[in-house]
C-alpha cells in the first residue's frame, strides 16, 4: 500500500475525524505515482500513521475509509460490515415496513462510506458513486447488496454517468449490475409514487423530504395547497391524503408533470382536486391571483452548487420567496427549502428574512427543517448537511 504524508500542522483534521484530505494538505507522495481509486495509507509529517483512503484527482485528494493505525484490510469483509451497520441502523428506524420500503441505505460520509449512495426502492437498489474507488468497487457492492439479510434487494441499478469525476474519463454506462427491472412502484408511507431511475433526477426519487411532506399533510386540511417545483407531485400527493380542497403542482418541465399525474392516478385515480402544471415557477407567480393559495412549497432544484454561486443564489432564494408572500393568502403557511450545500442555513434563513422585510408582511418561523434519519450526518463532517427550510406563517 502507498503512502502519502502530510505538512506539518495539516494533521489536525483528521484528528478530528474529517472524512476529507485537500491536495494542498499534502507535502509527499510515491515516486512512481498513486494510480485514482487506489487505497493509500495517510501520514503525518513525522511518519505516525492517521488512516487510510480512497484516493482521487482533484480537491479532495484522499476520503477516508478508517483512522489510525489499526486495521488496513478493506476487503469484501470490511465493506460488508459497512453495509449490514448501515441497514441495521435504517431498520431500527422503523423505516423498512410493509407501508414504506423505499428509503437511502447509504449516504456517503454519514455511512462511513465516503463516495457512496444507494438507495433503496422495493426490491431493487439505486447506486451512485462519487469516486473513481467506489465505481471499481461497483460489482462486489452489488453482490453484498442481494445477500443483505432481510433486505429483500433482488436488482441493483448502477447509475453514475454524471456523477463520477469527468477526470477520471472512466465512462461509466448506468445499467443493472444484478437482476433487471420489475416494477417502478414504490411505498412510502402508504402512498405509491413510480420512481424513474433510469432516466430522472438523482436516483429517481427524493427520499431526503419524506419527513418533510409528512409533515405537510398535517397542514394541509382545507386549503389550497400550490406545490412549485413539483418534480414527482411528491409534496402534492401528499397534500391530497391530507385533505386539501385543492393542490395545483407546477414544474417547467413537461416530463416532470407526466410523472406528478401519473402518482396521483396511483393514489387517486378518480380526485379532481389536482391539477398539474407545466410553466416557469416565477412566471406562474406572477400571474396568479393575490390570496389564491394559503399554503404553498418552495422546493427548488440547488441553487448554488459551489460556493462561488452563492450571492447569485441568495439573490434567487429572496426572489423566490419574496413573489410567494406577496402573493399568499393571510393566515397561509409557506414551506420553503434549499437543497444546496453550499447554502447553510443561516444563509437561507437571511435570504428568507430580506424577502419577508420587503413584502412588509409578518413572518414566523413554525418549523426549522433538515433532511430524514437515513440521510445521516456524520458530526466531523458537517459538509453533509445540505437540506434546509422553513415552515413560516405569514400574516
Amino acid at each position: 500500500m502507498k503512502e502519502i504524508k502530510l505538512k506539518k500542522g495539516k494533521e489536525e483534521s483528521l484528528g478530528r475525524f474529517h472524512p476529507w484530505v485537500f491536495s494542498g494538505a499534502i507535502a509527499t507522495v510515491p515516486g512512481d505515482g498513486i494510480e485514482e481509486g487506489e487505497i493509500v495509507k495517510v501520514s503525518g509529517h513525522d511518519g505516525r500513521v492517521l488512516g487510510y483512503g480512497d484516493w482521487q484527482i482533484g480537491s479532495i485528494a484522499v476520503r477516508m475509509l478508517a483512522f489510525g493505525d489499526g486495521n488496513a484490510e478493506f476487503d469484501e469483509v470490511f465493506f460488508r460490515q459497512r453495509l449490514e451497520d448501515a441497514y441495521k441502523l435504517r431498520r431500527s428506524l422503523g423505516l423498512i415496513r410493509e407501508d414504506n420500503n423505499s428509503y437511502r441505505l447509504v449516504h456517503g460520509e454519514g455511512d462511513f462510506l465516503p463516495g457512496l449512495v444507494i438507495d433503496i426502492y422495493g426490491e431493487t437498489a439505486v447506486m451512485q458513486a462519487h469516486s473513481v474507488a467506489m465505481h471499481y468497487r461497483r460489482e462486489m457492492l452489488a453482490e453484498i447488496l442481494t445477500q443483505l439479510p432481510e433486505a429483500g434487494v433482488k436488482n441493483v441499478y448502477y447509475k453514475s454517468e454524471t456523477t463520477l469525476p469527468y477526470k477520471a474519463r472512466l465512462d461509466p454506462q448506468n445499467d443493472y449490475l444484478k437482476g433487471s427491472f420489475t416494477s417502478d412502484v414504490a411505498m412510502e408511507n402508504g402512498l405509491k409514487f413510480r420512481v424513474d431511475w433510469l432516466k430522472g433526477q438523482k436516483t429517481g426519487f427524493f427520499l431526503d423530504q419524506r419527513d418533510n411532506r409528512s409533515l405537510l399533510e398535517k397542514y394541509s386540511y382545507g386549503r389550497k395547497v400550490l406545490n412549485m417545483f413539483c418534480y414527482t407531485g411528491g409534496f402534492s400527493v401528499y397534500a391530497m391524503r391530507g385533505g386539501a380542497e385543492r393542490v395545483v403542482s407546477v414544474d417547467s418541465s413537461a416530463k416532470a408533470i407526466a410523472l406528478t399525474d401519473s402518482n396521483m392516478t396511483l393514489n387517486y385515480p378518480d380526485d379532481t382536486r389536482h391539477e398539474a402544471v407545466a410553466e416557469d415557477a416565477f412566471k406562474y407567480l406572477d400571474a396568479m391571483q393575490d390570496g389564491e393559495f394559503d399554503l404553498i412549497v418552495l422546493d427548488p432544484p440547488a441553487f448554488a452548487k459551489h460556493r462561488s454561486a452563492i450571492p447569485n443564489a441568495l439573490r434567487g432564494y429572496q426572489k423566490l420567496n419574496a413573489a410567494a408572500m406577496r402573493k399568499i393568502a393571510p393566515g397561509g403557511v409557506l414551506f420553503t427549502f434549499s437543497c444546496s450545500q453550499a447554502i447553510s442555513a443561516r444563509d437561507l434563513r437571511l435570504a428568507v428574512f430580506s424577502a419577508a422585510a420587503s413584502t412588509g408582511r409578518r413572518v414566523r418561523i413554525l418549523h426549522q427543517m433538515t433532511q430524514p434519519a437515513d440521510h445521516p450526518i456524520s458530526i466531523y463532517h458537517p459538509e453533509g448537511e445540505y437540506l434546509k427550510g422553513l415552515i413560516l406563517a405569514i400574516d
